[in-house]
């Protein structure tokens, strides 16, 4: 039988395929592709010919996507490999686990969770005072792409085992249902990119600062996924520390031996910095590092 997260792992291309996300045009330009740059362009069939063989995977005839909708779609198959992976962890990481494409449409937002419940209160008042909103911006508003969140537990699950909690005390701890209104917890935030350019690049860094200064209580993970195909590309994020936890990558072991083909020894260089310092994963990894 085969392990739960190598399958998934397949659906997940597979959705990129059936679904118009990863395609090929006449000119054999993949669209995860930058069509200015050769070596993109060869990293990115390198890539997805090693997807086709390994999996039987079929480009989709449509059109390529517009932008907007391309990153849409990506966005929600990222958010049904996790759904396809996390929850089933529950010897690993028990809870109520939830799993929701965000974006800046949907109803649910980062006030509707434990640790920025505040936010919403603090929106209000910056719509009702210019001054306000000019002295603080916008900031504070943060809108992941896909987020996992917790349900609570009551007392009945709590005292499961043995007596853990009582009337008297642990009554204002964040796991704990209280008939008083209390919010999920959010436990990861994360950010899909399909591919990386400047500006889409740094957009992940802002929501990722912007979580980490606004919120009140535990720190939700915070990653980012990407099909970008440049190495370099994928460091202007991944490197460094103290805001992403990890940038994960849709096909790394192909991505390797599609850069390692190209010859491009920085590219290499780039790849192998980002590997081993942990900064640049696989997806598959990415179930297992939401567990701790």
């Amino acid at each position: 039988m085969e392990a739960l997260i190598t399958s998934a792992r397949k659906e997940f291309h597979r959705d990129l395929f059936e679904l118009g996300i990863l395609t090929r045009s006449d000119a054999g330009v993949l669209s995860n592709a930058d069509r200015s740059s050769a070596l993109s362009k060869t990293i990115a069939a390198a890539v997805a010919d090693q997807l086709v063989d390994e999996g039987g995977y079929v480009f989709n005839t449509l059109e390529k996507l517009s932008g907007q909708t391309l990153g849409k779609e990506f966005e929600k198959a990222v958010m049904r490999f996790v759904e396809r992976t996390f929850p089933q962890l529950q010897n690993l990481r028990p809870g109520y686990w939830t799993v929701v494409q965000l974006g800046n449409n949907a109803r649910l937002k980062t006030s509707d969770f434990a640790q920025y419940e505040h936010l919403a209160y603090l929106n209000e008042l910056t719509k009702a005072n210019h001054e306000l909103k000019a002295s603080l911006g916008n900031d504070y508003v943060v809108a992941p792409d896909v987020v996992v969140y917790r349900g609570l537990c009551n007392d009945e699950e709590i005292n499961a085992e043995r007596e853990i909690v009582d009337e008297d005390y642990a009554t204002r701890a964040d796991l704990r249902w209280m008939d008083d209104g209390r919010k999920p917890i959010l436990h990861a935030s994360i950010s899909a990119k399909f591919t990386m350019r400047s500006d889409r690049a740094q957009n992940s860094r802002t929501e990722a600062l912007g979580l980490i200064r606004n919120r009140k209580g535990h720190l939700p993970h915070i990653v980012v996924v990407t099909a970008e195909p440049m190495p370099n590309r994928i460091a202007s994020l991944a490197l460094g520390t103290g805001d992403i936890d990890c940038v994960y990558h849709f096909a790394l072991p192909e991505l390797v031996r599609a850069v390692e083909e190209s010859k491009s020894e920085i590219a290499m260089e780039t790849l192998d910095t980002l590997i081993l310092g942990k900064r640049l994963k696989d997806i598959s990894d990415l179930p297992l590092d939401l567990a701790v």
